[in-house]
């Protein structure tokens, strides 16, 4: 994303200032921290995920936010995506209709599964959403199992019920707080040799079974740093349409499924737009 803030003419150290104090802050201190940016008079608030969204939301109205999160209308951040109203921007992440589709990888990659589990952030995904997905299962002949966490702590219990519960694979749905717990969660679905999928292909990359989602890197690059820039500008967030990703990618790690001892299907890994051998 820097590369592209200085191909925009913002470079760090000379007109470009970066407090980066609030990467991979505990979601107790979000609520102080944005408090500290608004004292600071910062130009701009970028956050990413609901908590941390829903802290700068309610710790200003008038400096612009440049948000990163799953469902901006559904969480009621902006009015509409092409009219976010107020002070808030950004990208939002097709979160609901994506785990749904990863569900239906899932259950392909498990020939045969007959109970699958999802790994749920309660601040995060709806009931309604939930009862989509239970709906999709059961179309398939697939029986789905519930297993919510509102706290980074929570998660180690949640996968043991999951696979207490006969889990054959795992759902891990769109959520902050579990994409910045994948390393833990990669950890414990691999010692109980769980397959499972994740939001984003980079997640695949980087230990766990499957990624289906939009790049980060590429949406950091081409629409976040863009966002900014105009931000930056002075340019106001509710003249700034809300954007969407509209390119996604299947990464498969056949290392991880490997050290599992669990076999893909051959149509799947055909399909994938990267396979890690």
């Amino acid at each position: 994303m820097y590369d592209e803030l200085r191909r925009l003419g913002f470079i760090e150290g000379q007109n470009l200032v970066v407090d980066a104090a609030g990467y991979g802050m505990s979601a107790e201190r979000f609520a102080v921290h944005a408090a500290e940016l608004v004292k600071a008079r910062v130009d701009v608030i970028l956050a990413g995920g609901d908590a941390s969204v829903r802290a700068a939301q309610q710790a200003t109205t008038s400096i612009p936010i440049l948000a990163f999160t799953d469902d901006m209308v559904g969480q009621g951040f902006v009015h509409s995506l092409g009219q976010p109203g107020g002070n808030i921007t950004g990208v939002t992440l097709l979160a609901s209709e994506l785990d749904g589709k990863r569900q239906e990888i899932l259950i392909e990659a498990v020939p045969g599964v007959r109970r699958i589990a999802a790994l749920v952030d309660s601040n995060t995904t709806t009931p309604s959403q939930l009862r989509v997905l239970e709906d999709a299962a059961r179309a398939r002949g697939v029986e789905l199992s519930i297993h919510q966490v509102a706290w980074r702590e929570e998660i180690g219990s949640a996968i043991d019920a999951a696979n207490a519960a006969g889990a054959g694979a795992v759902n891990v749905l769109a959520s902050s707080l579990l994409f910045s717990s994948r390393a833990f969660i990669f950890h414990r679905l691999a010692a109980l040799r769980l397959p499972a999928v994740y939001q984003f292909p980079e997640m695949a990359e980087q230990g766990g079974l499957i990624g289906y989602g939009p790049l980060l890197v590429q949406l950091f690059r081409d629409t976040v740093s863009r966002q900014l820039a105009k931000l930056l500008r002075g340019s106001k967030p509710a003249d700034l349409p809300v954007e969407q990703p509209t390119k996604f990618e299947l990464v498969i790690n056949l290392r991880t499924a490997k050290a599992m001892d669990h076999e893909l299907p051959t149509e799947l890994l055909l399909r994938a737009d990267k396979v890690i051998e």
